[in-house]
């Protein structure tokens, strides 16, 4: 029912408007059919035929069950007498969910296979015709296709030129499975088993039913272990089946088809994708090290460093040191704790988003460049900023903790990368567990500092050359706000640098004035918010800023990854504009003459994957490998699985696998 509304629903807004109704702007259909045959017709004997839609970016079109919304495709053979045809068989789909609603799909080309039978009798072409039906779908809208479908087949000796390219895409269909399964109702559960040898390895699995109605498609699915049945507990939507059947996926592109009856379904076994306790550990040790590796950003270090000089003025105080620590520490767990908490909310609601998501929004972007350019003029003593040059309180060390954790966010840095990618496996507290360890890590070495008595009375005695420092230390956080305004520049266009300069200049000037008069601290702070929320409000929303490739890369795609290491060595690399790992690995490994000289010679294609601005398709990529977020650096050898590099790299790192022999 769903379905059929969504097709009605499409089908009254393309009423009148011809241009979508043939799916793009110039009229052609947003996914192009293709008919092939694998080899010449042979009297009496069958062949493979191929439906080949070749999908054009940002479209989607549907596996035989759609899921929650949208439509197969329907054929309509049109064959010699005494030719018969075959059900479609498609490859393995994913799964895409759109405001909470559940899709079966194919985001790239995709291949329908089909087996013909020819007469006994056939001589000469064989005219094979077809009208195909379709919906293709972007994330915004929705369009009924349909095309015809022609192949002249001549009969001959069989040969097959395009075997090869048949051979791919039964690769991608799933096995069909001889041993039976079996399921059981057991109230609002479904227990499937599938037999499934203990030796037979599985990344993530997923359960594609054949049909809609018993299972509910948008509850979560569980699978464990059972000696050597794969076990998947379901929930029920309506019913009591008489049979089940579908695909499940194994995690790795690897699909079974199989049917299922009623019978006994194996208890208990090993939880599949439950993260233990050792994994756990790990990734907590690993947030606690990434956190204080996060100290040495340069917009993060100033602030470490001003607050060490708060506690250098007041003389190493005791009580006043652990005061400030302790502040600093809630505050810094506080604040990676709710974004971690906010990215586990946009995630439950079916978006696809990893960790520094919300430099991912030009908004974020203006006011982070607003902080760094504030901060900037404190440091330079043109105005007092209670949060980071006030007096020391619990309120603003609290405040200067949440904000060193905003800031520290634009990179899953050494350690952080496997640590957040962990997180995001386990249940709700685990994940924010993982999170605000984070934020400890951020803060450790300022409570360390304010704990040790040693360390305490290395600090020097105040003096002028605290002024000096604080003055050098306004140059990473000038530059910190230039590079805010030139990543404001990429993702939101010119109007969006001209929109973040006159923010800045607005500022400047205000906390100037305030600089010079008394009791204008709630103006000044009301002035401020009306900037920057007016700035918020007028800079555009990720303008046409596209996705870039440096110099001697191509633009990422799993597909076109897929086709280039089958033959060459790749080098593939996910970045993005707001991430400082990302570019200095870029600047010091990846964009020098000595690397480019030594892939060019081996021949190693490079990919670059731009996430500056959110792509779901990265997103979805990059946690199949265990990760949260950027940077992320993947080595393939022609024919091989990708070997995952270190998080930070070095030319000869590069070289040395452009060089090997093979």
């Amino acid at each position: 029912m769903t379905r059929l509304l969504l097709l009605w629903l499409v089908t009254f807004m393309l009423v009148g408007s011809p241009a979508m109704a043939g799916g793009l702007a110039n009229g052609r259909n947003a996914i192009q059919p293709e008919l092939v045959a694998e080899s010449s017709a042979v009297p009496g004997e069958s062949l493979d035929l191929a439906i080949v839609m070749h999908t054009t970016p940002g479209w989607h079109g549907y596996w035989l069950n759609p899921g929650e919304a949208g439509l197969p495709m329907t054929v309509a053979w049109q064959l010699p007498a005494g030719m018969s045809v075959g059900d479609l068989r498609y490859p393995v789909p994913t799964r895409l969910i759109l405001s909470g609603i559940t899709n079966y799909v194919y985001d790239r080309d995709y291949a329908l296979l089909v087996r013909v039978a020819v007469p006994k009798g056939a001589s000469g072409i064989i005219l094979v015709r077809a009208k195909a039906h379709w919906l293709a779908c972007t994330e915004e809208v929705c369009v009924p296709e349909h095309g015809l479908l022609s192949l002249d087949l001549p009969v001959g000796d069989g040969s097959a030129p395009l075997r090869q390219r048949f051979d791919e895409w039964r690769r991608a269909l799933p096995r069909p499975i001889a041993t039976p399964a079996r399921f059981a109702v057991e109230g609002q559960a479904i227990h499937l088993a599938i037999p499934l040898p203990a030796s037979v390895t599985t990344g993530t699995p997923y359960f594609f039913p054949g049909e809609n109605g018993p299972i509910d498609l948008a509850a979560p699915q569980k699978f464990r272990r059972s000696g050597d049945w794969l076990v998947a507990d379901l929930v029920r939507k309506r019913g009591n089946p008489a049979g089940l059947s579908g695909v499940i996926s194994l995690g790795d592109g690897r699909g079974l088809s199989f049917e299922a009856t009623p019978g006994a379904v194996p208890s208990g076994g090993e939880t599949i994708g439950k993260v233990g306790g050792r994994a756990l550990l790990l990734a907590l040790l690993g947030a606690l090290a990434g956190g204080i590796l996060l100290n040495l950003m340069p917009c993060v270090f100033p602030i470490l460093a001003i607050k060490a000089l708060h506690l250098a003025r007041s003389g190493g105080d005791e009580r006043t040191a652990r005061r400030e620590a302790l502040g600093y520490a809630i505050g810094a767990i506080l604040g990676t704790g709710a974004l971690g908490a906010l990215l586990l909310v946009i995630r439950a609601g079916g978006s696809a988003a990893g960790w520094a998501f919300q430099l991912q929004d030009p908004r974020t972007i203006l006011l982070l460049m607003l902080l760094a350019g504030a901060i900037t003029l404190n440091l330079l003593g043109l105005f007092r900023l209670p949060v980071i040059g006030g007096d020391t309180n619990p309120t603003s060390s609290i405040a200067t903790g949440a904000l060193a954790a905003f800031v520290a966010t634009p990179c899953a840095g050494p350690f952080l990368g496997a640590a957040l990618g962990t997180a995001l496996l386990l249940p709700a507290a685990g994940s924010i567990a993982v999170f605000a360890v984070l934020g400890l890590g951020l803060a450790l070495p300022f409570v360390a500092v304010a704990f040790i008595p040693a360390l305490r009375e290395r600090l020097p005695r105040p003096g002028a050359w605290m002024v000096r420092l604080q003055r050098f230390l306004a140059i990473p956080m000038a530059a910190t706000a230039a590079a805010c305004l030139w990543l404001l520049w990429r993702q939101a266009g010119g109007q969006g640098l001209a929109v973040g300069l006159v923010a800045l200049a607005l500022l400047a000037a205000l906390l100037f004035a305030s600089a010079k008069r008394e009791g204008l601290g709630l103006l000044t702070l009301i002035g401020a918010a009306a900037i920057a929320l007016g700035g918020v409000f007028l800079v555009p929303q990720r303008a046409a800023s596209a996705s870039h490739s440096p110099a001697g890369a191509t633009a990422w795609s799993e597909a076109a990854v897929r086709s280039a290491s089958a033959k060459h060595p790749t080098f593939v690399y996910f970045t993005a504009d707001w991430c400082l790992t990302c570019k200095v690995n870029e600047a010091a490994a990846i964009d020098r003459a000595e690397v480019r000289d030594a892939f060019k010679a081996a021949g190693v294609r490079v990919f670059a994957a731009d996430w500056t601005n959110g792509d779901p398709a990265i997103t979805r990529f990059i946690e199949t490998q265990g990760r949260a977020g950027v940077p992320l650096y993947l080595w393939y050898e022609p024919g091989k699985a990708g070997e995952e590099l270190p998080q930070v790299l070095t030319p000869n790192m590069l070289i040395e696998r452009a060089q090997r022999k093979r």
